[in-house]
């Protein structure tokens, strides 16, 4: 045995002095580093590492970090925007039903950076035009002012003529979706958001804005578009410094043609 290992230890030796002496024979080429050659190994992380999420069985399930706001079964995660109480919003067969004399309905949990999943249906039989067809809203930071916070409108644009910049997908009165993925009435229409939210220094001034990209029915329609304050029915948006903030549902439009939502669920990122 300690003869084998020797002869082979030999051989490695020679063959490693062979490619020695004919890499130190071959010119190097022009700007090629011999010494002090940067290793693979230099640029590899391995901390942090990761935390393992499981995702759902299918795109909308959930995944097992997330936090679940509506699971078809009750409102235990939503109070009333106007003064805190049970949300008053109709359940039944896995869908929340807008109950528009009750108002607006937030939740409970406040959050600042996160991901969110939602499903949305306007009536098959809506009627209407513009903006008086199937509105309602998705209200990123509910803050408690006047027009609300920071608004993805909802709303049928399948057909349905109005401004641009207040159709289904747009930031309200802000940005533009970049393509109308409307389905028709009556079919679920489905919003998947990355919402970062804005940060106040001290005094109240605005230290970095908020930032939204949104997915409607799996086709990007906001790219990281960065918000210029808050939604405003009239006017010009601007910032007022707030910290983290419910995520509300709006109660609008016709009260004989509800909007419904289904399958809510978020993710708060660290």
């Amino acid at each position: 045995m300690r003869t084998k290992i020797s002869t082979f230890a030999v051989i490695f030796l020679c063959v490693c002095a062979s490619v020695s002496a004919q890499q130190s024979a071959t010119p190097q080429a022009s700007g090629e580093q011999t010494a002090g050659k940067p290793k693979p190994e230099e640029t590899e992380l391995w901390q942090p590492v990761p935390e393992v999420v499981t995702s759902g069985v299918d795109c909308n399930a959930p995944p097992s970090d997330a936090i679940v706001l509506f699971d078809g079964k009750n409102l235990d995660e939503w109070v009333s925007s106007k003064d805190k109480s049970p949300a008053q919003w109709t359940v039944a067969n896995g869908v929340i039903t807008v109950n528009k004399s009750a108002g607006n309905i937030e939740t409970k949990r406040q959050f600042r950076d996160y991901q969110l999943h939602i499903e949305w249906r306007v009536p098959a039989n809506i009627t209407g035009s513009g903006q008086a067809r199937g509105n309602s809203g998705v209200f990123l930071a509910a803050t408690g002012t006047e027009d609300g916070g920071y608004e993805l409108q909802v709303l049928d644009s399948y057909k349905n003529e109005t401004y641009v910049n207040g159709m289904a997908g747009s930031i309200y009165k802000q940005a533009i979706p970049l393509a109308n993925a409307s389905r028709k009435p009556g079919e679920w229409q489905t919003y998947d958001v990355a919402w970062t939210a804005p940060m106040f220094n001290s005094d109240g001034s605005l230290k970095s804005p908020a930032y939204v990209t949104a997915l409607f029915n799996g086709v990007l329609v906001q790219n990281h578009f960065e918000l210029k304050g808050e939604t405003r029915y009239i006017g010009q948006p601007y910032y007022k410094s707030h910290g983290p903030a419910p995520i509300m549902l709006q109660a609008h439009g016709d009260p004989s043609q509800p909007i419904s939502f289904r399958n809510i669920w978020v993710r708060e990122l660290k």
